[in-house]
């Protein structure tokens, strides 16, 4: 027999966390659970607010009618992770938290994974590099950038490599960059340290801005927003290393895979990157990089941003466990 529970959650995000120009007060989304034959399976569905393009109500609408469906013995895997035509239809935290409560009661992701995350840091440099410091493995880093100008930030970043001798970092610029903020983070940069900066995503405008400045730079660039528009297509680009998966905007487990074996063909390196997802999501998205990214370090490092863990705790985190009982219930089916 089969049911399924459609839930809601609500956590705080600390002060200071902007999406698209918005103070968020709140990380609202959705916990789907499918049961069958006393096994298990939940996955997170969690519409980022000014980057998803669906909202969380249309969400809740689309998981409902597809809980209901499998529960009446439909197969919704193929709707899921079927041909493009099908799952564009299929709003992506909708089609990955589906797909994630679906392989979880098929056994198809590891129990558990390694708690790897890149150290994200967002803010006070100083504070970032005593942290790192304090890691027993402190490789590798990720800097949002894009924040004030060009010049400054390459003197941050100039700061963060020279005190950290075997430190590579990768750069998210999220499009914020003028072509000449670019140009001035390239020229302020210390030629002695530029070779440890992997890769910055997105660091301009446009896709063709942002290959002008590989070009010009020398500095790999990743395609992250680039990788869910409609027209793009995964193809060996010079200056390009990389491609930035985020299964809650991007889709259904099926689709990251095909993603990342795209990307392998075209030489590029894949990262699973997280969308401000619950400890709940988190661990999924760690146990999917175990099995799709293999020694990749996935950027999950957005825990910090929450005021609490979901249902499952992150290990190392003393951020509290939120009781399951501020969790709200929309519909069960059985």
């Amino acid at each position: 027999m089969r049911r399924g529970t459609l839930l809601a959650y609500s956590l705080p995000l600390h002060a200071g966390v902007v999406l698209r120009g918005q103070h968020q007060r709140q990380r609202n989304g959705l916990v789907v659970r499918l049961e069958e034959d006393h096994r298990t399976g939940e996955g997170e569905i969690a519409p980022l607010p000014g980057f998803s393009r669906e909202t969380l109500p249309q969400a809740a609408e689309a998981a409902l009618l597809l809980m209901r469906r499998w529960v009446a013995g439909a197969s919704i895997l193929a709707d899921l992770s079927g041909g493009e035509d099908i799952a564009q239809r299929i709003a992506p935290s909708v089609a990955f938290g589906l797909s994630c409560a679906l392989a979880e009661l098929e056994d198809c992701l590891p129990p558990q994974a390694p708690s790897i995350a890149v150290p994200l840091c967002s803010g006070d440099s100083d504070e970032f590099i005593r942290r790192l410091t304090a890691l027993p493995d402190s490789r590798l880093a990720k800097v949002k950038v894009g924040l004030t100008d060009g010049g400054a930030e390459s003197r941050q970043v100039n700061g963060m490599l020279a005190a950290l001798p075997g430190l590579h970092l990768r750069l998210d610029a999220n499009r914020s960059w003028t072509a000449a903020a670019a140009a001035a983070f390239a020229a302020g940069l210390d030629p002695s340290l530029r070779g440890r900066i992997d890769f910055i995503e997105e660091p301009c405008a446009t896709p063709a801005a942002s290959l002008a400045f590989a070009r010009d730079s020398g500095i790999p660039i990743a395609w992250d927003e680039t990788v869910r528009e409609g027209d793009f297509s995964l193809r060996p680009q010079p200056g390009v290393a990389a491609i930035i998966i985020k299964p809650t905007l991007t889709g259904s487990l099926r689709r990251c895979e095909r993603l990342i074996h795209q990307a392998r063909q075209a030489g590029l390196t894949a990262v699973i990157s997280s969308s401000i997802e619950s400890s709940l999501g988190l661990t999924q998205l760690a146990r999917l990089s175990q099995v799709l990214t293999p020694g990749v370090p996935p950027g999950l490092d957005t825990l910090s941003l929450l005021g609490a863990q979901l249902l499952r705790r992150w290990p190392g985190s003393l951020l509290p466990l939120q009781s399951p009982a501020l969790l709200h219930t929309i519909a069960r089916a059985s």
